[in-house]
């Protein structure tokens, strides 16, 4: 879905045993019609987070905790983002790869929406593939993190997190 994804079009999927473990369900790999690959309307369709995506969630937040990330402070996410790109880029792309630093950083933002906006996790399906996202209760916006952070990830954007996450809270608040 993303440029990150663990999920896309090509079919081309993660290089690792570990990695393939972390991906969602591939509607389209089924051989019985399932109503989303076959007939979709281009539309988001969301689905509810199993087993293997819950493990996936606790997985990179337990690598945001570890790394000292508190997901309800934005200013935290951005900051320890902001200097994984930079150890990683002064680095010479040594050490944990994009893909890691990207799904810890996507799923902490991501958990942040969950926790304070009226959004919450599902394996949402649209045009580009199937990844992990967030949905309003109306369904009439979907929230990709890894999209969120892939994009400005490939162009080297830092400083980003608190300003773009915070809009997306104000424009979806949690009902209090």
């Amino acid at each position: 879905m993303g440029l990150f994804s663990r999920k896309g079009r090509g079919g081309a999927g993660p290089s690792t045993e570990e990695h393939q473990a972390d991906q969602a369900p591939d509607p389209s790999d089924s051989p019985e019609p399932d109503g989303l690959a076959g007939d979709f309307t281009g539309r988001p369709v969301a689905q509810p987070l199993g087993s293997e995506e819950r493990e996936r969630l606790a997985r990179a937040l337990e690598q945001a905790a570890a790394e000292g990330v508190d997901v309800d402070d934005l200013e935290s996410i951005g900051s320890h983002y902001d200097d994984a790109y930079r150890r990683w880029s002064a680095g010479g792309g040594a050490g944990r790869g994009p893909d890691v630093i990207v799904e810890t950083y996507a799923v902490a933002i991501g958990e942040h929406l969950a926790r304070h906006s009226a959004r919450e996790w599902a394996v949402v399906t649209d045009v580009f593939g199937t990844d992990l996202g967030l949905v309003a209760a109306r369904a009439d916006t979907v929230v990709v993190p890894h999209n969120l952070v892939g994009a400005r990830w490939m162009r080297g954007e830092t400083g980003w997190i608190p300003g773009v996450v915070s809009h997306l809270v104000r424009i979806r608040p949690r009902a209090r």
